[in-house]
């Protein structure tokens, strides 16, 4: 699949197919957020992926969200904060957010790439999921996915389109004409 394609294909599935995913397609999805830049190249993010149905259970208590529990596997993406916050003081915590984004991008798209659907849940109670899952107090839990196959009973509408001419200005906020450049004639 091109990476426009996949960029294209990618949206939230909340309804999944009882066909279980392999799990080293998963791993291959989490080995492409190493590739994702990082502050200082100090690679912060951890990946905790779960099948423990129990525990599946639960994380979709601790997000409020009941169709996580429908899902086969769910992956937890934590910061673990300690290097780059001891490098970057203050910015840290910027940086750790915007390295986050990077790698659950590529993280995404990857899963795209080999036919897998999930849905970012950025919602959940941090210390429910720290207790459930043993995470250190100085990691972040960054978001979770619940992984599997794209159910065909009510299968997700593609996402909404913002318009290029919505998000994009030249030389400065609110211009959304190009300026015109002049040639020098000699």
């Amino acid at each position: 699949m091109e990476l426009d394609d996949a960029i294209k294909a990618r949206k939230s599935v909340r309804r999944f197919s009882d066909k279980k995913p392999d799990w080293r397609n998963i791993i291959e999805a989490i080995d492409a957020a190493r590739y994702s830049p990082m502050a200082g190249n100090l690679f912060s993010l951890k990946f905790i992926l779960t099948d423990d149905k129990n525990k599946i259970k639960q994380l979709a208590q601790a997000s409020q969200q009941d169709f996580v529990a429908d899902a086969h596997y769910v992956v937890v993406v934590c910061s673990s904060t300690s290097r780059t916050l001891s490098s970057y003081s203050e910015k840290g915590d910027i940086y750790l957010r915007q390295q986050a984004g990077a790698g659950i991008q590529n993280f995404l798209l990857k899963l795209v790439e080999l036919g897998l659907s999930t849905c970012w849940i950025g919602l959940f109670v941090e210390e429910d999921i720290k207790s459930l899952l043993k995470i250190p107090n100085d990691a972040n839990v960054e978001a979770l996915f619940p992984i599997g196959y794209e159910s065909n009973i009510g299968k997700t509408k593609g996402r909404r389109r913002i318009d290029l001419d919505n998000v994009l200005y030249f030389d400065k906020y609110g211009e959304k004409k190009m300026p015109v450049k002049r040639r020098l004639i000699g």
